[in-house]
């Protein structure tokens, strides 16, 4: 790859590289129409130049944030003589170092044809395609971008479900529920739960309760289990998971396990076929995630499964009012 730097405007200051390179990206190669390629958004976006040692300018791309939560990445070219070197790569690492720092969450609009490009740098899919401009899009996110930096010195795809291979280890409540959010998040089908009782600070949270809705919603055979020791926390104080399981019958469901029948001694919690997050106990913010760990999560299904078949559901939640 050859060595660039990459420099910072405000569209104000930007030179004027920056929308040349956009011009012919995506104006005169790709058809986009002119009136959709200039907005708004670029009085308030960072807008980014990748330049050669020699200052030949040869990338673009901007970032913005909205509520202080969500960074968006987009308008990211390189001009096609100096495609497959790296440049993109290095831009788009620049960015989300940039956004890690102030931000929970990264959100782009992919084109179809560089969907695998993001893949490989920690986002994963949250959309089916549609056309933007007559080309086909998909909207991708990052929910643990600062993980995700860190680890892409290490290999490819940190983060996406069925790609990253590696062992997460976790200490912390944060880093853990960006692990725990970044499962959830890439869940097509199934999600199980294995816990003493939702606590609050894991489990009612605004985020996780918009994963789950939107994974309950998704698909017709979509399934969200939630077993627990204790519904008592749950009746005293509202919860959002619960307001959202009577919501969602027939896609979500909670039973308590049964005191007489042997229980796993680990909360944990499995996303489809491969993820996986396990706390080493109940009371402790550590363990370990994974995205690709389709051995170890087939052993605890099986487990759950037995589980869940001898639970009884939760007489006091049913008849809560709505």
């Amino acid at each position: 790859m050859p060595r660039i730097r990459i420099r910072k405007y405000s569209w104000q200051l930007a030179p004027g590289h920056i929308r040349d390179i956009r011009r012919r990206v995506f104006i005169e190669e790709q058809g986009v129409p002119p009136e959709l390629e200039w907005d708004a958004t670029d009085d308030i976006a960072d807008h980014y130049l990748a330049v050669l040692p020699d200052n030949t300018p040869v990338g673009v791309a901007r970032l913005f944030g909205t509520l202080e939560e969500t960074a968006h990445i987009g308008r990211m070219a390189i001009l096609p003589e100096h495609r497959g070197q790296g440049i993109g790569e290095a831009l788009l690492r620049q960015l989300m170092a940039d956004a890690a720092g102030q931000f929970q969450e990264i959100r782009l609009s992919a084109q179809a044809h560089a969907v695998l490009f993001y893949q490989k740098s920690g986002f994963h899919l949250c959309s089916d395609a549609y056309q933007d401009a007559g080309i086909p899009h998909y909207d991708m996110r990052c929910l643990a971008p600062a993980l995700a930096v860190a680890a892409l010195a290490d290999g490819d795809a940190p983060l996406v479900l069925e790609r990253d291979e590696r062992s997460w280890t976790f200490n912390d409540e944060p880093t853990m529920l960006a692990l725990m959010d970044s499962l959830v998040g890439q869940a097509r089908q199934r999600l199980w739960l294995y816990d003493r009782w939702l606590q609050h600070d894991l489990y009612d949270r605004f985020r996780f309760r918009e994963l789950i809705s939107a994974l309950a919603r998704r698909h017709r055979l979509s399934e969200v289990r939630l077993l627990i020791h204790d519904d008592t926390p749950l009746v005293k104080r509202r919860h959002q998971l619960v307001e959202l399981l009577r919501r969602l019958p027939s896609k979500m469901e909670l039973r308590l396990t049964h005191d007489d029948y042997p229980r796993e001694e680990q909360p944990f919690l499995l996303v489809d076929r491969q993820g996986l997050l396990c706390r080493h106990d109940f009371d402790q913010p550590s363990g370990v995630a994974g995205f690709a760990h389709g051995g170890r999560a087939k052993l605890l299904a099986e487990s759950y499964q037995r589980m869940w078949d001898a639970a009884r559901p939760s007489l006091e939640l049913r008849e809560l009012p709505l």
